[in-house]
């Protein structure tokens, strides 16, 4: 692992490359090779000298969100360690600021990173005497950038001092490991019951595409029937798993059995067949889903599909004057105080007054409202619970036509 005195130590090993390559130049032999930002880096000095100023430092794109390598391993959660590329600006000065011996030092530097672009991490851990800045799995590469007139203005503006004749290089890539330990799970010991690996199928799997209400119902309700549409619906071993946002565990039913290979039948139990079916249902939103239970295979679950299971309601009373009208209405299932209701009567919506659960779990819920500005006429009432409406109509006749509930009408007089 890298720690943050990586940058440094690039740094100090670029230094030493371009001074033993300096050194091996008898006309330039000696020349200091300084890390001075660039306005500062003449100050009181006037013999032969490479300055080498660090400007910027972006992140690394391509290692930005890699683990490291040898530290993670597939399956387990690391931190990326810091990427960085580095941005140094090369600038030569001559003796006697004599711009011949500054091209040649500029020359030899620029010769010798084409020649040995690349630092080893020996070379940079090396160093810095007495610093130990880790190992750096990746070696480090200088390659020229190219800088326009535009790009020389902008740098040269912001350094603050005069033009110089400078070469910018970037160093890549430079790797600070995180210093956040990483979290490795326990080794698998076996896949699946008794070391069997995965289970598979010859067959498709079943499916469902949709979930309808019998008898082209928007909604379910208690004691109806839903039918499920779907692929691969036969060869047994299916129950349909119902679910609520309020259910404490899911309800699991059986199909019929003149259920299809395209087609299931699923009966919801209504109060005759089921006592306490008023508490164990709620009205809303629900969703469905196939449980297939086929041994020695596994259990599984197939996909989810939607729907709607509307209040049934009462409405009391049925006749009153016009102006302000209280009403009482029951609701079966009963209602949760988490659940949002509203009464719809006519098209106005109206918020419940009170709402009374009875002890007696086999009664429905009592509601209270208070609907004020009726005028004289007939208005269809409706309960809305949780964005599912009651059904406030019967169907009669052959064919059948649908036509408001006169229990559910309310006739201000």
């Amino acid at each position: 692992m890298s720690n943050a005195t990586i940058i440094a130590a690039v740094t100090s090993a670029l230094v030493t490359v371009l001074t033993t390559s300096l050194d091996s130049d008898t006309a330039l032999n000696g020349t200091g090779v300084t890390t001075l930002p660039v306005d500062k880096a003449r100050d009181g000095g006037n013999k032969n000298q490479l300055n080498l100023f660090l400007y910027q430092t972006v992140p690394n794109a391509a290692w930005r969100n890699m683990d490291s390598p040898t530290q993670v391993k597939p399956g387990e959660r690391g931190n990326p360690p810091l990427a960085l590329n580095l941005y140094y600006l090369v600038t030569a000065f001559g003796a006697d600021n004599s711009e011949i011996l500054g091209q040649r030092i500029l020359g030899n530097a620029m010769g010798t990173l084409h020649s040995r672009p690349l630092l080893d991490p020996s070379e940079i851990k090396s160093a810095i005497p007495g610093v130990d800045p880790g190992d750096q799995i990746e070696r480090v590469r200088f390659s020229p950038q190219p800088l326009s007139l535009e790009d020389m203005s902008k740098l040269w503006t912001t350094l603050q001092t005069q033009y110089r004749l400078s070469v910018a290089y970037l160093a890549t890539v430079v790797l600070i490991d995180s210093q956040q330990p990483s979290k490795s799970a326990l080794p698998v010991l076996t896949r699946g019951k008794s070391d069997r690996g995965v289970f598979s199928i010859a067959s498709a799997s079943p499916s469902i595409t949709e979930v309808q209400p019998a008898n082209s119902l928007p909604s379910a309700e208690l004691g109806g029937d839903l039918v499920i549409s779907g692929q691969n619906l036969s060869g047994g071993g299916i129950k349909a798993r119902l679910n609520h946002p309020l259910f404490s565990a899911p309800i699991e039913l059986a199909p019929q059995p003149t259920s299809t290979d395209a087609s299931l039948t699923v009966h919801i139990p209504g109060t005759l067949e089921d006592a306490g079916a008023l508490a164990k249902w709620f009205p809303g939103l629900y969703t469905l889903s196939l449980v297939v239970g086929r041994p020695p295979l596994p259990t599984w679950t197939t996909n989810e599909a939607a729907f709607g299971f509307a209040p049934a309601i009462t409405v009391n009373p049925s006749n009153a004057p016009a102006g302000t009208i209280n009403l009482t209405l029951t609701c079966a299932p009963r209602l949760d105080s988490l659940q949002r209701v509203l009464l719809i009567f006519g098209d106005q919506q109206v918020a419940p007054k009170t709402i009374t659960n009875p002890a007696d779990t086999t009664k429905p819920t009592s509601l209270t409202f208070a609907v004020s500005g009726v005028a004289k006429g007939s208005y269809p009432v409706r309960l809305r619970v949780d964005g599912v409406d009651s059904m406030p109509f019967v169907v009669s006749g052959t064919p059948p036509v649908p036509s408001f509930d006169p229990a559910q009408v309310v006739t201000a007089t």
